[in-house]
């Protein structure tokens, strides 16, 4: 009888199967949030963005509704400190004491520079909160740490707790949903503007994804290199 093979303790299985493709979605995500952080800095475009977030915070207002308010005060929770702490430092020593090392060390990078990248943000544009949010809020506006972390750990536990391949494709899909379904839960509670949670939620996908292409590319140049050096 053939047992299970076991992964190679510290190498472990590859992150993804199509890295050039998450490449480009990365860089992709990249050019649209550095586009709304760049429009955010010059004051006439600015502006346009500012007439664009107050169109959509009025539609908000008009479609506010009990149950669509619970849903979004769900999403509130969920992607709150509470919650998301616990959970990325749960998810970290579950894949070191099944010493997926390389899973390991993408989570942490994941997890580290998608929140080294909030607090920063929000003292440089220092952009006030919307008005009549429905859930409290602290700190400045721009960008949304609550879409930064959703599509950063809904992406990265995708990523880093299911075999690459054909198989996890829905659930990258799902996890792009919750990404953006979080993102309209902090506009719809009237907690950031369209555009806040629109640059968060590329930013945090941009790292998840980015991330995973990096070390995954560098992975392969190391095997590569390795071959290479053993040919005699």
């Amino acid at each position: 009888m053939i047992g299970r093979q076991q992964e190679p303790p510290l190498s472990g299985r590859p992150l993804l199967r199509d890295h050039p493709a998450a490449l480009r979605w990365s860089l992709a995500l990249w050019g649209l949030g550095l586009a709304i952080f760049v429009a955010m800095a010059i004051p006439s475009l600015m502006d346009v963005v500012q007439r664009v977030d107050d169109a959509v915070h009025g539609l908000m207002v008009r479609l506010e509704a009990g149950w669509l308010v619970a849903i979004a005060e769900a999403f509130d929770l969920v992607g709150s400190v509470w919650v998301t702490a616990p959970l990325a430092i749960g998810v970290a020593v579950y894949l070191a004491v099944v010493r997926r090392w390389r899973g390991l060390f993408y989570w942490m990078v994941t997890m580290v520079v998608s929140q080294i990248l909030i607090g920063p943000m929000k003292n440089l544009y220092q952009r006030e909160r919307p008005p009549d949010s429905l859930v409290e809020t602290t700190s400045f506006s721009f960008p949304s740490g609550h879409a930064v972390s959703g599509a950063a750990i809904a992406i990265g536990l995708v990523i880093v707790l299911f075999p690459a391949g054909p198989k996890r494709r829905n659930l990258e899909i799902l996890a792009g949903l919750f990404a953006v379904f979080m993102a309209m839960s902090r506009v719809y509670l009237r907690a950031h503007w369209a555009s806040d949670a629109l640059a968060g939620a590329a930013l945090g996908a941009a790292v998840a994804i980015g991330v995973a292409a990096v070390i995954h590319i560098r992975h392969h140049r190391d095997q590569v290199a390795s071959s290479g050096s053993g040919i005699g």
